[in-house]
């Protein structure tokens, strides 16, 4: 898909990986509509990302908010794709400290945003997108995010953990039902990110999270998830992939 001069729509595009990605399609001449919550700074940084860029508040959870920003990307320009990276995080034992189950509601909530909202973001951008001429027999395409976790969650991520599996498993199948309609979707399932969430994170604590990372033996840059979701943007024969990208990382049980 070429990304000059076409609109996107990222999620969490207001920092971290969202942002990254937000700003490689802007990069190759692509208009971006950044997708975050009302209390996010994504005002801000749309202004700083120039006029290309516009901010749209909405919960990914939430269809109405979804569509309004989708009216938005169309809006903008001609409207190709979305990078999906907003999600949250979260620890919970299934049975705590006291002996008692872990909380259903704690559960419902991650998996809510994760998973439910990876559906609603890809269900009503697959809607629009299906509408668009082809170009060079493709419609659009969708880049979800899971986790490494997704494959292997260490002790007190079973909601994340949970959630990401979900996204990983609804990638083929997603590929499958939208190729009538001209729409790829892929995957990307980073490892240990270096995102602003780990700001404030201790040199020695960073150094500890890298440590079990192979090759390159660092912590993963969000300019490098950017760079990866603008290649499967880019790129006509990714479909269907979910492409791990951790530096071969296998997560074990403990940090």
């Amino acid at each position: 898909m070429q990304i000059k001069d076409k609109s996107f729509v990222v999620t969490g595009g207001a920092s971290g990986l969202g942002l990254a990605s937000a700003k490689a399609l802007l990069e190759q001449g692509g208009k971006v509509v950044l997708l975050d919550l009302p209390g996010s700074a994504g005002a801000d940084v749309a202004a700083e990302l120039g006029a290309n860029a516009r901010f749209a508040p909405a919960d990914v959870t939430d269809p109405a908010a979804v569509a309004a920003a989708l009216d938005v990307a169309e809006e903008l320009g001609e409207f190709r794709g979305v990078v999906h990276c907003a999600g949250r995080g979260g620890t919970m034992r299934i049975v705590d400290k006291a002996g008692n189950p872990g909380s259903l509601e704690f559960f419902e909530m991650v998996v809510k945003v994760n998973l439910v909202g990876s559906f609603n973001v890809l269900s009503q951008a697959a809607a629009r997108l299906a509408k668009q001429e082809p170009l060079d027999s493709e419609r659009g395409v969708v880049v979800l995010t899971s986790s490494a976790a997704g494959y292997e969650g260490r002790i007190g991520q079973t909601p994340y953990a949970s959630s990401k599996a979900g996204i990983i498993g609804m990638t083929l199948v997603a590929a499958r039902d939208l190729a009538s309609k001209g729409v790829r979707v892929c995957t990307i399932a980073p490892g240990v990110m270096d995102t602003p969430i780990l700001a404030n994170v201790p040199e020695q604590a960073r150094a500890t999270l890298a440590d079990p990372i192979p090759h390159p033996r660092r912590l993963g840059r969000p300019e490098e998830f950017g760079m990866l979701a603008r290649q499967i943007v880019e790129n006509p024969y990714l479909n269907g992939e979910v492409i791990r990208l951790d530096g071969a990382l296998r997560m074990t049980p403990r940090d």
